[in-house]
Protein backbone atom coordinates (compact mmCIF):
# COMPACT_ATOMS: atom_id res chain seq x y z
CA UNK A 1 0.00 0.00 0.00
CA UNK A 2 1.34 3.41 -0.87
CA UNK A 3 1.84 6.15 0.51
CA UNK A 4 -0.56 8.15 -1.03
CA UNK A 5 -3.48 5.43 -1.00
CA UNK A 6 -3.39 6.17 2.98
CA UNK A 7 -5.99 8.48 4.69
CA UNK A 8 -4.65 9.89 7.43
CA UNK A 9 -6.97 11.59 9.63
CA UNK A 10 -4.94 14.61 10.14
CA UNK A 11 -4.83 15.28 6.67
CA UNK A 12 -8.37 14.74 5.96
CA UNK A 13 -10.04 18.42 5.28
CA UNK A 14 -12.72 19.55 6.95
CA UNK A 15 -15.69 21.17 5.01
CA UNK A 16 -15.24 25.21 5.68
CA UNK A 17 -18.22 27.51 5.37
CA UNK A 18 -17.25 31.12 4.84
CA UNK A 19 -19.73 33.15 7.45
CA UNK A 20 -20.38 36.78 6.29
CA UNK A 21 -22.18 39.10 9.00
CA UNK A 22 -24.30 42.12 7.46
CA UNK A 23 -25.53 44.03 10.33
CA UNK A 24 -27.33 47.32 10.03
CA UNK A 25 -28.37 50.11 7.84
CA UNK A 26 -27.93 49.64 3.85
CA UNK A 27 -26.93 52.92 2.17
CA UNK A 28 -23.92 54.68 -0.09
CA UNK A 29 -21.01 56.00 1.25
CA UNK A 30 -18.30 54.90 4.08
CA UNK A 31 -20.31 55.40 6.97
CA UNK A 32 -22.80 53.37 5.97
CA UNK A 33 -22.57 50.05 7.70
CA UNK A 34 -23.55 48.02 4.69
CA UNK A 35 -22.85 49.75 1.05
CA UNK A 36 -21.10 47.73 -2.37
CA UNK A 37 -18.23 49.24 -2.44
CA UNK A 38 -17.38 48.42 1.28
CA UNK A 39 -18.23 45.02 1.29
CA UNK A 40 -16.91 43.96 -1.77
CA UNK A 41 -13.57 42.72 -0.80
CA UNK A 42 -15.22 40.75 2.09
CA UNK A 43 -17.30 39.19 -0.37
CA UNK A 44 -15.15 38.42 -2.85
CA UNK A 45 -12.68 37.26 0.01
CA UNK A 46 -15.15 34.74 1.50
CA UNK A 47 -16.03 33.08 -1.64
CA UNK A 48 -12.40 32.67 -2.98
CA UNK A 49 -10.22 32.14 0.02
CA UNK A 50 -10.23 28.23 1.07
CA UNK A 51 -12.44 26.58 -1.37
CA UNK A 52 -15.07 26.74 0.85
CA UNK A 53 -18.40 24.45 1.18
CA UNK A 54 -20.84 27.85 1.31
CA UNK A 55 -21.15 30.59 2.35
CA UNK A 56 -23.77 31.74 4.98
CA UNK A 57 -24.82 35.47 5.28
CA UNK A 58 -26.39 36.18 8.60
CA UNK A 59 -28.54 39.24 8.28
CA UNK A 60 -30.28 41.89 10.48
CA UNK A 61 -30.81 44.58 8.44
CA UNK A 62 -34.39 46.82 8.45
CA UNK A 63 -33.05 47.61 5.04
CA UNK A 64 -31.98 50.99 2.99
CA UNK A 65 -31.25 51.87 -0.81
CA UNK A 66 -32.59 49.80 -2.81
CA UNK A 67 -29.49 50.14 -5.57
CA UNK A 68 -27.14 49.43 -2.96
CA UNK A 69 -29.20 46.41 -1.90
CA UNK A 70 -29.35 45.20 -5.35
CA UNK A 71 -25.22 45.80 -6.14
CA UNK A 72 -24.45 43.73 -3.22
CA UNK A 73 -26.81 40.92 -3.51
CA UNK A 74 -25.70 40.85 -7.42
CA UNK A 75 -21.59 40.53 -6.35
CA UNK A 76 -23.38 37.80 -3.76
CA UNK A 77 -25.22 35.79 -6.68
CA UNK A 78 -21.98 36.32 -9.34
CA UNK A 79 -19.81 34.80 -6.90
CA UNK A 80 -21.87 31.92 -6.17
CA UNK A 81 -22.63 31.05 -9.61
CA UNK A 82 -18.79 31.46 -10.96
CA UNK A 83 -17.25 29.37 -7.93
CA UNK A 84 -20.33 26.75 -7.34
CA UNK A 85 -20.84 27.55 -4.41
CA UNK A 86 -23.80 27.33 -2.61
CA UNK A 87 -25.24 30.30 -0.42
CA UNK A 88 -27.25 30.44 2.86
CA UNK A 89 -29.10 33.11 4.34
CA UNK A 90 -29.88 33.34 8.73
CA UNK A 91 -31.84 36.22 9.84
CA UNK A 92 -31.41 37.50 13.50
CA UNK A 93 -33.64 40.25 14.21
CA UNK A 94 -35.11 41.74 11.04
CA UNK A 95 -34.63 41.13 7.39
CA UNK A 96 -36.95 43.84 6.02
CA UNK A 97 -37.01 45.67 2.82
CA UNK A 98 -33.58 45.88 1.36
CA UNK A 99 -32.97 43.01 4.40
CA UNK A 100 -34.61 40.97 2.42
CA UNK A 101 -33.55 41.84 -0.80
CA UNK A 102 -29.91 40.89 0.57
CA UNK A 103 -31.25 37.16 2.22
CA UNK A 104 -32.99 36.59 -1.04
CA UNK A 105 -29.51 36.17 -2.97
CA UNK A 106 -29.42 33.22 -0.76
CA UNK A 107 -30.35 30.00 -2.33
CA UNK A 108 -32.30 29.45 1.11
CA UNK A 109 -33.07 31.18 4.25
CA UNK A 110 -33.95 30.17 7.33
CA UNK A 111 -34.83 33.00 10.57
CA UNK A 112 -35.72 32.77 13.95
CA UNK A 113 -39.56 32.51 15.57
CA UNK A 114 -39.27 36.02 16.36
CA UNK A 115 -37.48 37.17 13.53
CA UNK A 116 -39.20 40.01 11.39
CA UNK A 117 -39.10 39.04 7.57
CA UNK A 118 -40.95 41.39 4.81
CA UNK A 119 -41.68 44.78 3.87
CA UNK A 120 -40.96 44.51 0.33
CA UNK A 121 -42.05 47.72 -0.32
CA UNK A 122 -40.10 51.30 -1.45
CA UNK A 123 -40.51 54.25 0.82
CA UNK A 124 -39.59 58.19 0.72
CA UNK A 125 -39.40 60.37 3.77
CA UNK A 126 -38.58 64.02 3.48
CA UNK A 127 -39.82 67.44 5.22
CA UNK A 128 -41.07 70.58 4.64
CA UNK A 129 -39.90 73.51 6.43
CA UNK A 130 -41.27 76.73 4.35
CA UNK A 131 -43.39 77.81 7.13
CA UNK A 132 -40.63 77.44 9.47
CA UNK A 133 -38.34 80.11 7.15
CA UNK A 134 -41.74 81.99 6.07
CA UNK A 135 -42.11 82.99 9.91
CA UNK A 136 -38.55 84.09 10.52
CA UNK A 137 -38.64 86.02 7.24
CA UNK A 138 -36.64 83.72 4.81
CA UNK A 139 -37.58 83.33 1.10
CA UNK A 140 -36.04 80.56 -0.99
CA UNK A 141 -35.37 81.13 -4.31
CA UNK A 142 -35.13 78.65 -7.11
CA UNK A 143 -34.73 79.32 -10.75
CA UNK A 144 -34.52 76.78 -13.60
CA UNK A 145 -34.01 76.37 -16.68
CA UNK A 146 -36.97 73.04 -17.45
CA UNK A 147 -39.63 73.05 -15.39
CA UNK A 148 -39.02 69.75 -13.69
CA UNK A 149 -35.32 70.17 -12.52
CA UNK A 150 -36.09 70.64 -9.04
CA UNK A 151 -38.72 68.35 -7.39
CA UNK A 152 -39.89 68.17 -3.93
CA UNK A 153 -37.75 71.01 -2.68
CA UNK A 154 -38.19 71.19 1.29
CA UNK A 155 -37.95 74.65 1.61
CA UNK A 156 -41.12 75.39 -0.32
CA UNK A 157 -44.40 74.28 -0.65
CA UNK A 158 -45.32 70.64 -1.73
CA UNK A 159 -46.72 70.44 -5.46
CA UNK A 160 -49.22 68.00 -6.07
CA UNK A 161 -47.17 67.52 -10.08
CA UNK A 162 -44.23 66.57 -7.58
CA UNK A 163 -46.17 64.71 -5.77
CA UNK A 164 -47.63 62.41 -8.32
CA UNK A 165 -43.59 62.04 -10.06
CA UNK A 166 -42.51 60.71 -6.92
CA UNK A 167 -45.11 58.39 -6.58
CA UNK A 168 -44.22 56.96 -10.19
CA UNK A 169 -40.66 56.42 -9.43
CA UNK A 170 -41.18 54.62 -6.42
CA UNK A 171 -43.61 52.61 -7.97
CA UNK A 172 -41.47 51.66 -10.80
CA UNK A 173 -38.82 50.75 -7.93
CA UNK A 174 -41.35 48.64 -5.74
CA UNK A 175 -41.76 46.61 -9.34
CA UNK A 176 -38.08 45.92 -9.73
CA UNK A 177 -38.23 44.56 -6.08
CA UNK A 178 -41.04 42.56 -6.60
CA UNK A 179 -39.80 41.37 -9.86
CA UNK A 180 -36.65 40.21 -7.93
CA UNK A 181 -37.68 38.78 -5.05
CA UNK A 182 -40.64 36.15 -7.43
CA UNK A 183 -37.46 35.19 -9.24
CA UNK A 184 -35.33 34.42 -6.59
CA UNK A 185 -38.59 32.63 -4.61
CA UNK A 186 -39.93 30.53 -7.76
CA UNK A 187 -42.41 28.44 -6.87
CA UNK A 188 -42.19 29.16 -3.25
CA UNK A 189 -44.56 31.84 -2.41
CA UNK A 190 -48.38 31.84 -1.96
CA UNK A 191 -50.66 34.32 -3.42
CA UNK A 192 -51.07 35.94 -0.66
CA UNK A 193 -52.52 39.34 -1.51
CA UNK A 194 -50.32 41.47 1.22
CA UNK A 195 -46.94 39.65 0.20
CA UNK A 196 -46.20 42.75 -1.81
CA UNK A 197 -47.88 45.03 0.15
CA UNK A 198 -44.90 46.56 2.66
CA UNK A 199 -46.17 44.20 5.32
CA UNK A 200 -43.45 42.32 8.06
CA UNK A 201 -44.49 39.08 9.35
CA UNK A 202 -42.53 36.89 12.00
CA UNK A 203 -40.47 33.58 11.15
CA UNK A 204 -43.54 31.02 11.27
CA UNK A 205 -46.16 32.99 9.25
CA UNK A 206 -42.97 33.82 6.78
CA UNK A 207 -42.76 30.34 5.90
CA UNK A 208 -45.53 29.56 5.40
CA UNK A 209 -45.88 32.37 2.73
CA UNK A 210 -43.05 31.14 1.11
CA UNK A 211 -40.51 34.13 2.11
CA UNK A 212 -38.77 31.31 4.43
CA UNK A 213 -37.49 28.19 3.90
CA UNK A 214 -37.54 27.09 7.74
CA UNK A 215 -36.62 27.99 11.05
CA UNK A 216 -33.02 27.73 12.71
CA UNK A 217 -30.35 28.93 13.52
CA UNK A 218 -26.85 29.39 11.55
CA UNK A 219 -24.84 26.78 13.17
CA UNK A 220 -26.52 24.24 13.83
CA UNK A 221 -28.46 23.98 11.06
CA UNK A 222 -24.91 24.37 8.98
CA UNK A 223 -23.23 21.52 10.86
CA UNK A 224 -26.49 19.44 9.74
CA UNK A 225 -26.11 19.94 6.29
CA UNK A 226 -22.19 19.41 6.14
CA UNK A 227 -21.52 17.94 9.61
CA UNK A 228 -20.15 18.18 12.76
CA UNK A 229 -17.17 19.32 11.97
CA UNK A 230 -17.57 21.87 9.76
CA UNK A 231 -15.03 25.05 10.18
CA UNK A 232 -16.83 28.47 10.16
CA UNK A 233 -14.25 31.05 9.06
CA UNK A 234 -15.81 34.66 9.91
CA UNK A 235 -15.33 37.32 7.44
CA UNK A 236 -16.92 41.22 8.30
CA UNK A 237 -15.97 45.20 7.96
CA UNK A 238 -12.80 45.86 9.83
CA UNK A 239 -12.86 49.75 11.43
CA UNK A 240 -11.16 52.02 10.34
CA UNK A 241 -7.95 53.20 11.91
CA UNK A 242 -9.89 56.38 13.31
CA UNK A 243 -13.10 54.31 14.80
CA UNK A 244 -10.46 51.79 16.39
CA UNK A 245 -9.19 54.97 18.42
CA UNK A 246 -12.09 56.82 18.90
CA UNK A 247 -11.54 59.54 16.90
CA UNK A 248 -15.26 59.38 14.58
CA UNK A 249 -17.47 60.14 17.19
CA UNK A 250 -19.91 62.47 15.58
CA UNK A 251 -20.04 60.13 12.77
CA UNK A 252 -20.44 57.43 14.11
CA UNK A 253 -23.67 58.78 16.88
CA UNK A 254 -25.05 60.02 13.59
CA UNK A 255 -25.04 56.55 12.42
CA UNK A 256 -26.43 55.22 15.24
CA UNK A 257 -29.26 57.40 15.05
CA UNK A 258 -30.25 56.86 11.59
CA UNK A 259 -30.03 53.27 12.51
CA UNK A 260 -31.80 53.35 15.34
CA UNK A 261 -34.46 55.33 13.74
CA UNK A 262 -34.69 52.11 10.91
CA UNK A 263 -35.41 49.73 13.48
CA UNK A 264 -37.65 51.61 15.59
CA UNK A 265 -39.95 50.94 12.20
CA UNK A 266 -40.05 47.37 13.02
CA UNK A 267 -40.59 47.67 17.30
CA UNK A 268 -36.93 46.56 17.49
Amino acid sequence: MGFMSLKLPFLTSRPRVAVIRLHGTIAAGGRAPLNDSALAPVIEKAFRKGKPAAVALIINSPGGSPVQSALIAARIRRLSEDKQVPVHAFVEDVAASGGYWLAAAADDIHADPASIIGSIGVISASFGAHDFISRHGIERRVYTSVKSKSMLDPFLPEKPDDVARLKDILGDMHQVFETYVKSRRAGKLTDDPDMFSGRVWMGEKAQQLGLIDGLAHAEPRLKQIYGDKTRFIRYGRRRSVMQRFGLSLADDAVTAIEERAAYARFGL
